[in-house]
């Protein structure tokens, strides 16, 4: 069965606090190469036979109205078994 994969963050002109603490706390535990984290959300969905255009459009409308907030994050990929749609 494949596996729609959503991936959600934040708006890249917004603060991201979360990121911005687990920047300091890896720059604490001496891994100061990482500059900027940022953190965001990742949604699996497994689908009960092929993925269509229409399964990809409604995985788009439920990414965009339902998982991520349009203020503030964005939808950033919608892949299909590894492969960027």
């Amino acid at each position: 069965m494949p596996t729609i994969v959503v991936d959600v963050m934040p708006k890249a002109e917004l603060l991201d606090p979360q990121g911005k603490a687990t920047t300091g706390a890896l720059n604490r535990l001496g891994h100061g190469k990482f500059q900027n984290v940022r953190i965001g959300k990742r949604f699996e969905f497994t689908v009960d036979g092929p993925v269509t255009d229409e399964v990809l459009a409604e995985v788009r409308q439920v990414a965009d109205e339902i998982l991520s907030n349009s203020v503030i994050e964005d939808v950033i990929a919608i892949t299909v078994d590894g492969e960027a749609r």
